[in-house]
């Protein structure tokens, strides 16, 4: 059984919930212990640790978790229903390719019960795990990194936490239709792998660009299935990461915005977040990411893909060779362009589809220019 990789919480941080209030988010959280597993078919988010480390060549402790599930069981819950459970860890594997299958199977066992991920590692490599979680789903994913560097590496080189973006594109199944990277730094990046981001019509978004205007990141979300968080793109001013010391980077609530965003997408249903250091800074950060993701997720508009196109205001702009079509929500304001079914073509989507957008990219249109990221969709489809 899929879930038999996990090991049960126990000791301490049994110990440390027993001595909190019972309005504190440890005491509402349903745990995996020694004596019960959780009712899966009642939980809508699961936490699940894997320690694993061993891709990270500049890994340089054992991971420890006990930090981070303190820091979040202290917090408060807002005004949410809670069917979140602590699944507990994942255990490193003889070998990284044995932790890969367990961290493959239990993502995919809990995706098809439509339970949310939530991934705390263990070095960035995981992502390459979760992603193939997907893969009895049938389905394009849509991955959105929050990272300081894109993480490609050669095709014949051994698969480490710098590189697992490469093992993505081309292992098969290639069922990654885009992948969005918000906050990168050109300086980590050559400028072969710059253009390789726009060859592949991948978006891509400076650190700057988001830091400066947090909300163009919002349709971005809104389009991901799986969301992982690198927190090396956190300056370390405000994640105390003085292992790999970052002078520049998102602050505190900036991450904790893109997380927010994260859990609002009806769309993504899995999170990762990585390179946690274990000192007590940066758990304490990362169960703010997290508490933010589920604040998220229980404001959820349940829009698009799931809503119907009758709750949506029609806007058609009509350019000198084709017709662009908006919609935007009457519940939420929110806009979404839609992307053709091209006829005679090899299309990876199989019908018409949305994708979400600004009321920008709407004013651009009517200006007569295409946006971006429309074009790129496109483009992408029909490869």
């Amino acid at each position: 059984m899929e879930f038999d990789f996990l090991r049960p919480l126990q000791g301490e941080i049994i110990e440390y919930i027993n001595e909190i209030t019972t309005q504190q988010l440890g005491s509402k959280i349903i745990l995996n212990t020694l004596e019960v597993f959780p009712d899966l078919d009642k939980i809508k988010i699961a936490i699940v640790g894997v320690l694993e480390n061993r891709a990270d060549k500049n890994a340089f402790a054992n991971v420890d978790l006990l930090s981070v599930r303190k820091e979040l069981y202290n917090l408060f819950p807002g005004n949410w229903v809670t069917d979140i459970a602590d699944l507990g860890d994942i255990l490193p594997g003889d070998s990284v390719t044995d932790t890969y299958f367990a961290v493959k199977n239990v993502v995919s066992s809990l995706l098809k019960k439509k339970i949310i991920p939530i991934i705390i590692g263990g070095s960035q490599d995981l992502t390459y795990a979760i992603y193939r979680g997907y893969d009895q789903l049938e389905q394009m994913v849509n991955l959105v990194a929050i990272d300081n560097k894109f993480d490609f590496g050669k095709d014949d080189e051994v698969m480490t936490a710098s590189s697992y973006l490469t093992q993505i594109i081309i292992d098969e199944p290639n069922n990654l239709f885009n992948y969005s990277n918000l906050g990168y730094q050109t300086y980590y990046n050559s400028q072969e792998e710059i253009d390789l981001i726009e060859k592949l019509y991948f978006d891509a978004y400076r650190l700057g660009e988001v830091s400066n205007n947090s909300a163009i990141a919002e349709p971005v979300f809104r389009d991901a299935d799986l969301v992982s968080i690198d927190m090396n793109s956190i300056k370390s001013a405000d994640s105390g990461n003085v292992v790999s010391f970052e002078p520049n980077g998102f602050n505190g609530k900036e991450i904790c915005t893109l997380s927010r965003y994260a859990g609002l997408s009806d769309k993504v249903s899995s999170l990762g977040i990585f390179n946690h250091t274990n000192n007590a800074q940066e758990s304490k950060l990362i169960a703010q990411i997290i508490w933010y993701f589920m604040e998220g997720f229980h404001y959820r508009s349940n829009e698009y893909p799931f809503g119907s196109k009758e709750n949506y205001l029609k806007y058609i702009v009509p350019l000198e060779e084709q017709e662009l079509v908006f919609y935007k929500s009457d519940k939420t304001g929110r806009w979404w362009i839609e992307i053709p079914f091209i006829s005679n073509a090899n299309n990876k989507l199989k019908r018409n589809t949305l994708l979400p957008c600004s009321y920008n990219e709407y004013l651009l249109a009517c200006d007569q220019e295409i946006p971006e990221r429309w074009w790129k969709a496109q483009r992408k489809n029909t490869l």
